[in-house]
This record gives structure tokens, C-alpha cells and sequence, in this order.
């Protein structure tokens, strides 16, 4: 006998996963769109909390919600997504092991680069960025701000004044 059908808060509660969540996987194809009430209230098939599940398991080894999706579109192929799942996660552990190599260069070099300066910290920017490499590490993209609320920074600050001043031919000793 097939489960009853699942309300979007028994589905939250059974899987541990937020509403918000649950909506935005289903958005993002991850989750099959739930039928509807007459009222428009989503009932969901007891066998998404399946696919919740390896969603939570996936997430927590750190693929993202694009090979998930990948994955989870490949769940009804011949012969399924576990190749595919296998050669991600062989991925996500070479980035891991990259990243380690670089943490222990970090940690066995701390006293010997005290000497260097940096913008914040000289111990993390000596080195190299290894998960920048990783096909599921997205670089940061920059934020547009609107120029009435910039300020410079004090480094700006000094660099703008130094110049004018050498430009003036004033002392550059303050």
C-alpha cells in the first residue's frame, strides 16, 4: 500500500529540511513539482523524502546544487549516476587533498613568513588559493557599489595624498 501524500511542513519535518529549501530544490528541478490541492497547497509523493535525504547526504560532502541536479536527472539513465557521482567526488577529494597540502605549507611556514606584511593576514595570502581550481568553487564576484557610498580605505587614503603631495612638491615627512 503507497504512503499518503505529504504536505510541504510533514516533508520539512520528516526530512529536516527547510520549506524554503524544499521550494528552492524544487525550483532548481531537484525535487519533482508537487501536485496541488484545490487550495494551491503543495502534496508531495512519500518517495521525495529519498531524494531529500541524498540531497542532504550529497550537500554535506560538499557537491553543489548543480551537480546534484546533474546527478539526480541522471538517476533514471541506463546505467544510473553512481559513475558520474563517483568521478564528482574523486573531484571534491583531490581539492581536498590540495587543500590540505596547502594548510599544513601554511602552518609549518607561520613563523617563518611573522616578518612579511599583509592586507589582512600574511600567513594566508603568502599562499596559493588551490580550491580557486575546483570546478564547483565558483570565484566571489564583485559587489556594484554605488559610488556615493564608497570610501576609501586608509591605504588609498595615504597612497592619494602622498602622490598630491610629490605632485606639489611639498614634504612627504607628516
Amino acid at each position: 500500500m503507497a504512503e499518503r501524500a505529504l504536505t510541504i511542513g510533514e516533508v520539512a519535518t520528516r526530512s529536516g529540511v527547510s520549506r524554503r529549501a524544499l521550494r528552492l530544490y524544487e525550483a532548481r528541478g531537484i525535487v519533482p513539482k508537487p501536485r496541488r490541492t484545490q487550495a494551491g497547497y503543495r502534496v508531495y509523493d512519500a518517495d521525495v523524502l529519498g531524494i531529500l535525504h541524498f540531497v542532504t547526504q550529497a550537500r554535506r560532502l560538499g557537491l553543489t546544487l548543480k551537480e546534484i541536479g546533474r546527478i539526480v536527472d541522471l538517476r533514471c539513465a541506463k546505467p544510473g549516476p553512481c559513475v558520474h557521482v563517483r568521478a564528482l567526488l574523486e573531484e571534491k577529494l583531490a581539492d581536498l587533498d590540495c587543500l590540505r597540502r596547502e594548510l599544513k605549507k601554511i602552518l609549518s611556514n607561520w613563523d617563518a613568513s611573522s616578518a612579511r606584511r599583509g592586507v589582512v593576514c600574511q600567513h594566508i595570502e603568502g599562499g596559493k588559493l588551490p580550491w580557486t581550481r575546483s570546478h564547483s568553487a565558483q570565484p566571489a564576484r564583485p559587489v556594484p557599489k554605488s559610488s556615493s557610498m564608497v570610501t576609501p580605505s586608509t591605504l588609498a587614503r595615504k597612497a592619494t595624498s602622498s602622490l598630491s603631495r610629490k605632485r606639489n612638491g611639498t614634504s612627504s615627512l607628516t
